[in-house]
């Protein structure tokens, strides 16, 4: 049967996944490998009465005796409902799910499974090779869409156990699923369609929280959930080609290294990786959620990488209306097109509230940096971007005697066509506004004050090295900055309100 996804003209394969490989230790397993356990053990007759209860095919579920056999028996001969009444139902080896029909696993908020060898708990495996178009959807995709799996716990007692993972999926759906102590909590991998999460639990696994692994996804939301303490991130993508996602409402905090006691690595709460060879990530909206953590080397909140110059960089998103804090960097942008950041209550840093690399077209407006303790710092660094948009934001060093970074507020080096207006900046030092080599940017409409009794800001406005046709213009600067403006060639000053 060919899997694959339609062809294009010239006979390339349209909508497959991007070849690269995950940075993370994967587990390479095959969809029927010689340890799992095969399909339609019992040889029921036609006509047996069909049953859902796991129980009824054999299962204990006293966390004890091993209960594949029985609940892969469940999912050959039953109705297709599999419901995990009140216990623990401990697995050896992965229960494989082919999707020839709907197809529903039920804990009923009591039954536990307990996996106790390497890969998935559960492994659902459909044949959608089309797209979200109904035209590309197959008569037998129609039969098994909407898996569902819920009021569901999944633990893990091996160190390579996995959750869930989805494969050639049309329309599956997660919902108060609880899944921890196993590495990656739920696995999408080579192609899937139409996924939504909401109401669930990622919660301490030594992997990943939700694994986007080397696929090919359209359309997935993700909401109303917690998702923390996962050792490499909460949400993480990496190879694959991602459209659609809204990740939305949860809580996404301390997915790092610290509550497992291991070595950092680095790792984000939202983490996005495009380097890979084909892979790209567009149409994506980060709205209303608690994103935060705990400081550790290489970690940001969110973080989007990807190599400048690629034909489609990471752009048509939105991140907005959310609580984000307590990383290296809060937000860690590189390579990307066409951002939206608006709305966001950003705070406390180790190195930059918001750090943006080699990007272009992006908008940064009416949003709060600061800090919430003197252990932490503040502040917004562009460096060789261009086109972007800075409004309506507040940037303020709340340390009495300057943050220990040594950081300005706002830092661009190596950056053109950057308009900043309407922003304060208060308590920088040594600067509000840090410029070097910079071209035709606009500081405008801005206010630059120092708050501290004992006045710590050196200057408002710095620019420096190479550049021309800047302007800096129609700023209040109070009268409490020793040295309002202080420029190279290549800046006309004008219109500025400073003292009074």
């Amino acid at each position: 049967m060919n899997r694959r996804g339609p062809r294009q003209a010239g006979g390339k394969e349209r909508g497959s996944a991007p070849r690269g490989g995950s940075t993370l230790e994967t587990l390479a397993s095959l969809r029927l490998s010689p340890d799992t356990v095969p399909v339609g053990l019992s040889g029921s007759a036609p006509n047996q009465r069909a049953m859902s209860n796991v129980r009824n095919f054999g299962a204990i579920g006293d966390g004890e005796a091993d209960d594949t056999r029985a609940i892969q028996h469940a999912v050959a001969d039953g109705d297709g409902v599999l419901e995990f009444p009140r216990g623990t139902f401990r697995i050896t080896r992965p229960i494989e799910v082919p999707l020839k029909r709907h197809v529903c696993l039920d804990g009923c908020g009591q039954g536990v499974v307990m996996m106790a060898g390497a890969g998935p708990a559960f492994r659902l495996v459909g044949s959608h090779g089309g797209t979200g178009d109904p035209g590309t959807i197959k008569p037998e995709v129609w039969d098994q869409c909407l898996p569902t799996i819920k009021n569901l716990v999944i633990e893990g007692t091996h160190a390579e156990a996995d959750g869930i993972e989805l494969i050639e999926t049309m329309q599956a759906v997660f919902e108060g699923v609880l899944i921890r102590r196993v590495r990656h909590g739920i696995r999408l991998h080579e192609r899937n369609r139409n996924v939504l999460i909401s109401h669930c639990h990622l919660y301490f696994n030594t992997g990943v929280g939700i694994f986007l692994d080397r696929v090919n996804l359209h359309q997935i939301n993700i909401a109303g959930s917690h998702i923390s303490y996962n050792r490499l991130g909460g949400i993480r993508i990496e190879g694959s080609e991602v459209r659609n996602l809204q990740i939305t409402g949860n809580d996404i905090e301390y997915n790092n290294h610290r509550a497992h006691g291991t070595k950092p690595e680095p790792t984000a709460e939202i983490y996005v990786d495009t380097t890979a060879e084909g892979s790209s990530v567009n149409e994506l909206t980060v709205a209303s959620n608690t994103i935060q953590a705990t400081v550790s080397s290489g970690g940001a909140n969110i973080r989007i990488l990807n190599h400048p110059g690629k034909d489609r960089p990471p752009g048509l998103w939105t991140i907005a209306g959310n609580v984000i804090g307590s990383q290296e960097n809060n937000v860690h942008l590189t390579g990307c097109y066409g951002v939206v950041i608006s709305g966001n209550c950003i705070y406390s840093c180790g190195q930059r509230n918001l750090l943006i690399e080699n990007s272009r077209h992006l908008t940064i407006g009416t949003n709060s940096f600061r800090r919430h303790t003197s252990s932490m710092h503040t502040g917004v660094r562009l460096v060789n971007s261009h086109d972007c948009l800075i409004n309506g934001c507040t940037i303020e060093d709340q340390e009495p005697g300057g943050q220990k970074s040594g950081a300005s507020l706002l830092e661009l080096e190596q950056c053109r066509r950057i308009n900043v207006s309407g922003c304060q900046f208060l308590g920088g030092v040594p600067y509000g506004v840090d410029a070097r080599d910079c071209s035709q940017t606009n500081i405008s409409g801005c206010t630059i004050a120092d708050w501290r009794e004992e006045k710590k800001t050196k200057g408002a406005i710095r620019f420096r090295g190479d550049g021309g046709a800047n302007l800096v213009t129609g700023n209040i600067i109070s009268p409490d900055v020793p040295r309002p403006v202080l420029v190279d060639p290549g800046v006309t000053v004008k219109d500025n309100l400073i003292g009074g």
